[in-house]
C-alpha cells in the first residue's frame, strides 16, 4: 500500500548521504549492543556461565554428576577478569576443559539437551575460540593460522553468549564498537522539516555499500523514490550506481573513490587513467605508445560491491627496455598490468569522477552534511548510541521506533495551516433583509461612517 505524501515531501527526499531537489540523504550511527565489553578469556568464561545458568533453569539434575565446590568458584557469578588476568593460559586451558566437559555431559543426555540457545552459543563460541592439535589436545586459537587454524573474520565472531548477532567493528583509526549500525535516509527539502523515510540494521560489519540496494527497494515499494541519493563514500559502488539508475531511475550522489594504484596514491608516474583503453579491439595502449600484448577478463572480485575487472597485461619484453620504465612498474622484472571495469561502468566512473569535479556538483552535494545532525540527534538526543534490547530484530524495532518519534517531533513543529476564518450565519431578520433587497451594514464597524 503506497502512502499518501505531503507535497513537501516530494522530490526533496533524502537517504544516509542525503539528496538535493526531489531527493534524499543517509547517515550512519553505530550502536552498542547490550551485552558487556569481554575479552576472549572473559567471553568463554562468561558462555560457559551462560550456559550452567541455562542448564540449572531447566534440567538441575543434570549438574549434579557434574558440578562441585571449583565450579562454583569459577562460575557462581558474573565474569571479573580484565585485559591482564593472572595466569592467562592455566585459565584458558581450565575453562575450555569445563566447557568440553559440560558440553559431553549434556550430549550423553541427548541431543535436545543441546538446543538452548545459551548452550549453543558456548558450542561456537569454542570451535571458534579453540582448536585440537595433532595429540588431540586442546589450544588456544591466536591471529596466526597455526595449522591453517587461526581466528575467525569479525563479521562471524561472536563477541557476547547473550546476543549472538552482535559483532566487533572498527571504523577508521579510532571508533570501534560490539553491536549494530544502522542506516538512516531522510529527505532534504529545502522549504520543509525533513522526514525519515527508512531505517535499515545491519551488523556492525555489513559494508555500507550492501545496503543501499535495499533501502532503494523499500522506498520504491513505498512510493518514496527520490531523483537523487545523496550518500557518503561508503555507498558508493560502481555496480550499485548502474543498479539505482537502471532499475529504479535514481541517481546516485556521493564521492567515488579514487583510482587506486600505486602510482596515483603517490602522485607520480602512470596511473591508470593515463593508459588509453580500446574497449573493440580490446587493447590498451601506454603512454609511451606500446600496446598491450593480453586482455583477459572480466574477472568478479572478492568484494561483493566491487565491479568486475578487465586485466591488459604487457610483456617483460615491452617494459624492461623502456626508458619510462620506473614510472610504471616498481621493479625491472615487473611488467605493468592495467585494471578496468566493463565498457558501461568504466564510461559511469569516468563520468561521476569528471562531474564531482564541478562546483554545481559539490554545491548539490553539501546538502548531504545536513544528514549528520540526525546521526546526532539519534545518538544524543534519544540515547541511541546504546541498544535497549539484544539481537538484532529488536534493535531494529528500536530504531524504527527512535525514528517515528523523530519524526512527530519534526512535523509537530511546523508552523499550523492558516485558514480562512468560517463567515458568520446570518441571522433570521438578516436573511429577511436580504430577501427582500433592503440594505443592511455589513460590519459594525461602518456604523459610525
Amino acid at each position: 500500500m503506497h502512502q499518501k505524501v505531503p507535497a513537501w515531501f516530494g522530490p526533496e527526499a533524502v537517504g544516509k548521504g542525503a539528496a538535493h531537489s526531489g531527493n534524499l540523504a543517509n547517515g550512519l550511527p553505530v550502536f552498542l549492543a547490550a551485552v558487556r565489553d569481554l575479552t576472549r578469556l572473559e567471553l568463554v568464561t562468561e558462555a560457559v556461565r551462560a550456559a550452567l545458568e541455562e542448564v540449572a533453569g531447566i534440567s538441575p539434575h543434570l549438574l549434579e554428576e557434574l558440578v562441585d565446590e571449583g565450579w562454583g568458584l569459577r562460575y557462581g557469578r558474573p565474569v571479573r577478569l580484565g585485559k591482564n588476568p593472572t595466569k592467562p593460559m592455566t585459565r584458558i586451558l581450565a575453562t575450555g576443559n569445563d566447557a568440553v566437559r559440560l558440553l559431553e555431559h549434556l550430549y550423553r543426555y541427548g541431543a535436545d539437551r543441546m538446543s538452548g540457545p545459551r548452550v549453543q552459543a558456548l558450542q561456537q563460541i569454542m570451535v571458534q575460540n579453540y582448536r585440537r592439535d595433532a595429540a588431540g589436545h586442546l589450544r588456544w586459537r591466536t591471529a596466526e593460522k597455526e595449522g591453517g587454524a587461526g581466528l575467525p573474520p569479525s563479521s562471524r565472531a561472536i563477541v557476547s553468549p547473550y546476543d549472538t548477532s552482535a559483532r566487533y567493528a572498527r571504523h577508521g583509526h579510532i571508533i570501534s564498537w560490539k553491536g549494530f549500525a544502522a542506516h538512516l535516509t531522510e529527505t532534504c527539502a529545502a522549504d520543509g522539516p525533513n522526514v525519515i523515510t527508512d531505517v535499515a540494521t545491519t551488523a556492525a560489519t555489513t559494508r555500507d555499500s550492501q545496503v543501499l540496494p535495499g533501502i532503494h527497494t523499500r522506498l520504491s515499494r513505498r512510493g518514496l523514490l527520490p531523483a537523487e541519493h545523496l550518500v557518503d563514500a561508503g555507498y558508493t559502488s560502481l555496480p550499485h550506481l548502474e543498479q539505482a539508475a537502471r532499475e529504479h531511475q535514481v541517481t546516485v550522489s556521493g564521492p567515488l573513490k579514487s583510482n587506486p594504484t600505486r602510482q596515483h596514491r603517490r602522485g607520480e608516474g602512470f596511473a591508470r587513467d593515463d593508459f588509453h583503453i580500446d574497449f573493440e579491439r580490446q587493447q590498451v595502449t601506454c603512454p609511451q605508445g606500446q600496446v598491450s600484448a593480453g586482455w583477459h577478463g572480466p574477472y568478479p572480485t572478492s568484494s561483493p560491491t566491487a565491479a568486475p575487472l578487465i586485466v591488459a597485461r604487457f610483456t617483460k619484453g615491452q617494459c624492461r627496455p623502456c626508458p619510462a620504465r620506473t614510472q610504471c612498474t616498481s621493479t625491472a622484472d615487473n611488467a605493468r598490468t592495467v585494471g578496468f571495469p566493463p565498457r558501461e561502468l568504466r564510461d559511469l566512473q569516468l563520468r561521476v569522477r569528471a562531474e564531482q569535479q564541478t562546483p554545481e556538483w559539490k554545491t548539490r552535494y553539501a546538502v548531504r552534511s545536513g544528514v549528520e545532525s540526525t546521526v546526532n540527534e539519534f545518538a544524543h538526543g534519544h540515547g541511541m548510541r546504546r541498544c535497549r534490547y539484544r539481537g538484532q530484530g529488536k534493535a531494529h524495532v528500536q530504531h524504527v521506533l527512535t525514528a517515528i518519534a523523530v519524526n512527530i517531533e519534526r512535523l509537530s513543529g511546523l508552523p499550523p495551516a492558516v485558514e480562512a476564518p468560517t463567515p458568520r450565519r446570518s441571522t433570521a431578520f438578516q436573511n429577511y433583509l436580504d430577501q427582500r433587497e433592503i440594505p443592511r451594514l455589513k460590519s459594525w464597524r461602518t456604523l459610525g461612517s
